[in-house]
C-alpha cells in the first residue's frame, strides 16, 4: 500500500477579519450579578411596601393580606 502525501497550500484570506472577544473574568461577572440582584431586591421590596401602604390608606383588606404574604419573603431573616 502506497503512502499518500498531503500537500497543504495556504492562501491569504481576503474577507473581513474577525476579532476574538475577551472573556469577562468570573469575579467581575459574579460582582455584577450580586449588584443586580441587590438592586432588584431593594426595588421590589420598596414597590411592595408602597403598594401595602396604598392598600391600607384605601381600606382594601384582602389586597393588604395578599401583599403582606408576598412581603414575608423579603423579611424572613
Amino acid at each position: 500500500m502506497k503512502k499518500e502525501k498531503i500537500v497543504y497550500r495556504f492562501y491569504r484570506y481576503q474577507g473581513k477579519e474577525w476579532r476574538a472577544k475577551r472573556e469577562i473574568p468570573y469575579e467581575l461577572r459574579l460582582f455584577a450579578r450580586l449588584i443586580m440582584d441587590e438592586l432588584c431586591f431593594n426595588w421590589n421590596k420598596a414597590r411592595l411596601e408602597e403598594e401595602i401602604n396604598i392598600s391600607l390608606e384605601n381600606g382594601h383588606k384582602d389586597q393588604f393580606i395578599n401583599l403582606s404574604e408576598e412581603f414575608k419573603h423579603f423579611v424572613w431573616e
